[in-house]
């Protein structure tokens, strides 16, 4: 299972378009708020697989889940206290 102390995860798996997308979204952002992200692929953990695997990429903020399927940029971008982006 994912460990709490990375403040921002992306639960990802490998072929999957939406993760990819989600990824460089979240990795974007994350910067910008000075962090760092990890991803986590759902089918190396039974547990996570079975908690999160149809609705992957999952976004966990502190160990909670922030979004799925896509990134809520705004609320990702207000919850990490980061600016709202170019119109």
């Amino acid at each position: 299972m994912t460990e709490p102390g990375a403040r921002l995860q992306l639960l990802t798996r490998a072929n999957c378009h939406l993760c990819v997308v989600a990824a460089e979204t979240v990795t974007r952002i994350g910067a910008e708020a000075g962090l760092g992200v990890e991803l986590v692929d759902v089918d190396a953990d039974v547990e996570l697989r079975i908690e999160y695997g149809d609705r992957v990429p999952v976004v966990l903020l502190d160990g909670r889940e922030h979004s799925h399927f896509t990134v809520d940029v705004p609320r990702l971008r207000r919850d990490l206290g980061v600016p709202p982006g170019p119109a």
